[in-house]
């Protein structure tokens, strides 16, 4: 049976049946429809289906990662949500913590809480730390508020009890008065959503939770229908932001997870490249339409993370969003996509991003509407893509209209229009480059270690500019890297994360009593993996904690020995420290704050490969034409059909290799080399050491000097 991988982005829905049997595999990109994303999916679906001449019947397998929830959080376009807490700590959602994301902003906004102050009601009841009753729970006067809530409109509640991490008996039995008074209304508990201490980020994730719920289920129900009546009888499966794959059920109990899923997956298809291309540390680059995301793979895994922010007030600006405490893949998210707008500032300077065209109308270039010039037109008034050939020449490109936007910005910068062109390319070049040394600085690593790894549509062709920029010598794009995310999904295993509080110092913890709680969170995992069909036999199992010096306000996760011994504990919990702070505190006792399970198996239907489409390699040379660089200003450079070149063959720079997906630029300097999985790996000459846009370039460009 083959599989349909469906990831909807802000601009284009991308989407690849695989077979896993040989690798082969076909890709599609239909237009992101935002005001039904499904319908887009679907029509995707009949188009992909149809160009790889396969039956809906042989579909075996369906894997879908969206950016809905994530967009209903930050449109604020969830369901009318309720928030049931400790009487005393109603505010406690919109107090957060007290702390102001940038200092001297007096006009600061604050992330705006999910639930309105109405709607935030408290139970009679209280646990304290150890999750000892202090007060018992008065059950009549919780069900009183929620019905008073449920009279108001409520359609979904979050129960979010103080210290409900350390003992869920009252949230569970608010839950099952509730079912029984109220058997429609959604309910999502703390305790089992995001059962960990501090009580801000464990309500505001509880809340996001129940705030999507509602939306997730309808939403995957009218997928999964739609997927029937179009004849596909395979299983629909759930990219979650962890990485690894889940059932639709367990979406539905805690669709809070899937927020960051697309992302998750092209730093997933980075990983999945990056192993096949024999590349031990590679930093993946994904750039579509909307966002560019990059993130950091150490030893082919990605780096993953306890936590993240949704719904920012300022998109980039840490500590201006929704805390959310889910496992997720580590990403640096930067507003640079193709669709990204470019204008002049109040300054007099350019500014690109981050607000995009997105899928409507998108591109001025695109022809459906859009007048502000993009990152998209700009790439193709420098010649890096072909007008007659986007996306294989299914998409008319008007080039007279890219060029006139940018004209009109030129005259508001008061340059020369290729430079103006060349402008918004290298500024947003310069943004992903900066975020993208930040994020390695704080991880202790050096860009120069890494090999970049662009998947999406726009990244191959930013990827040599950016990786010069680093550093970084050599870049990769793999085959069918404008559909990578989508591979990736594809390739995913099944994942599972749970977690349980254990606050007890090393010293004299009850180890035995941790590993229990391993076991029954082991137990509970077994379970969702099961409901996938995953091959448990061979499941990979970790343990992890959060771990402190007793008096810090801030853990670290280490992970932990099998089975698990004091002096391990310690061992490995100050070898991990070391490595983020080079030094212990002596004399400190270390404490567990938080156990963490993690469990992934192997999904059936993954495959190993990836075989594309090939061309007689006498088509490699398309032909030739302008494109501009930064250092040599306009030059003609040689044109490649990607499909055509063989594993082994060797090109140099400067040269484009056009695929139907996206198109991979590399600069002078550069020699290409096609890997034996299809890989073009790109490395600079050991005497080229430019990493900077020089001022002689630009002047090159104003000019209009050409140089052969």
């Amino acid at each position: 049976m083959l599989s349909l991988g469906i990831d909807i982005g802000g601009t284009f829905t991308d989407l690849v049946v695989l077979d896993p049997r040989d690798g082969r595999a076909v890709i599609w990109k239909e237009s992101t429809t935002p005001d039904d994303p499904a319908r887009g999916a679907m029509a995707g679906t009949r188009a992909v289906l149809d160009k790889a001449g396969v039956a809906p019947a042989e579909i075996g397998r369906v894997v879908h990662a969206t950016t809905l929830f994530t967009n209903a959080l930050i449109e604020r376009k969830g369901a009318k949500t309720g928030l049931l807490t400790t009487a005393g700590f109603e505010d406690g959602l919109e107090i957060g913590r007290e702390r102001k994301y940038e200092l001297y902003d007096i006009f600061i906004e604050m992330p705006k809480p999910l639930v309105p102050r109405p709607w935030r009601r408290g139970a009679l009841e209280r646990l304290a730390p150890d999750g000892s009753v202090e007060r018992p729970l008065d059950r009549d006067a919780a069900l009183r508020q929620v019905e008073a809530l449920v009279a108001e409109g409520v359609e979904s509640l979050a129960v979010c009890l103080l210290h409900a991490y350390a003992n869920p008996a009252h949230e569970r039995a608010i839950a099952e008065d509730v079912a029984r008074r109220f058997p429609a209304l959604s309910v999502s508990l703390s305790s089992e959503i995001a059962p960990e201490i501090r009580e801000y980020p464990r309500a505001s994730t509880t809340v996001a939770n129940a705030y999507v719920r509602p939306l997730a289920e309808r939403y995957l129900e009218r997928l999964e229908s739609a997927l029937r009546e179009a004849g596909i009888p395979g299983g629909l499966f759930l990219m979650l932001s962890n990485g690894g794959l889940t059932h639709v059920a367990e979406a539905k109990r805690a669709p809070v997870q899937l927020l960051e899923s697309g992302p998750a997956a092209g730093a997933l298809a980075g990983a999945w490249f990056g192993r096949n291309a024999g590349l031990e540390r590679v930093l993946a680059f994904d750039m579509g339409g909307t966002t560019a995301k990059l993130a950091l793979v150490d030893g082919h895994e990605p780096l993953v993370a306890w936590g993240f922010e949704a719904a920012r007030e300022k998109r980039f600006l840490r500590g201006s969003g929704l805390p959310i405490q889910i496992a997720t893949v580590e990403l640096i998210e930067i507003g640079a996509g193709g669709g990204s707008i470019a204008r002049r500032s109040d300054l007099g300077t350019l500014h690109v991003g981050p607000e995009s065209s997105r899928a409507e109308p998108g591109p001025t270039c695109y022809g459906r509407g859009g007048t502000e010039p993009t990152v998209t037109d700009a790439d193709l008034a420098l010649g890096y893509l072909n007008a007659d050939f986007f996306l294989g020449g299914a998409m008319q490109i008007d080039a007279g209209a890219a060029g006139r936007a940018l004209g009109d910005l030129a005259a508001a910068l008061d340059v020369g229009a290729e430079r103006a062109a060349f402008g918004v390319h290298d500024v947003v070049n310069e943004n992903m480059a900066g975020a993208a040394r930040v994020a390695i600085a704080e991880r202790g690593r050096i860009p120069s270690e890494y090999a970049l790894l662009a998947t999406g549509g726009a990244a191959p062709v930013h990827a040599w500019h950016v990786a010069r920029k680093l550093g970084i010598g050599r870049v990769a794009c793999p085959p069918g890297a404008g559909a990578g995310s989508t591979i990736g999904m594809l390739m995913a295993p099944a994942r599972v994360d749970r977690t349980a509080s254990f606050n007890q110092p090393v010293a004299t913890a009850d180890l035995g009593a941790a590993e229990a709680i391993f076991a029954a969170l082991a137990a509970e995992a077994e379970t969702v993996l099961q409901a996938t069909g995953a091959e448990l036999a061979a499941r990979t199992t970790r343990w992890l904690a959060d771990m402190r010096y007793i008096g810090q306000g801030s853990e670290i996760t280490v992970e932990m020995p099998t089975p698990l011994t004091r002096e391990g504990v310690q061992a490995g919990f100050e070898a991990a420290y070391r490595a983020l702070f080079a030094r212990t505190p002596p004399g400190a006792a270390a404490q567990f704050v938080t156990l963490r399970l993690s469990v992934t198996a192997p999904m059936p239907g993954t495959g190993n490969r990836l075989v594309l489409p090939r061309h007689a390699a006498t088509q490699a040379l398309k032909g030739h034409r302008r494109v501009a660089f930064p250092e040599e200003g306009t030059i003609e450079t040689a044109v490649y059909d990607r499909y055509a070149l063989a594993p082994g063959a060797e090109v140099a720079g400067p040269a484009v290799f056009e695929e139907n997906e996206s198109t991979f630029v590399i600069g002078p300097g550069a020699v290409a080399r096609v890997l034996e999985d299809g890989t073009i790996l790109a490395e600079a000459r050991p005497s080229d050491d430019r990493s900077a846009v020089t001022r002689e370039g630009l002047n090159r460009l104003a000019q209009g000097k050409a140089r052969s």
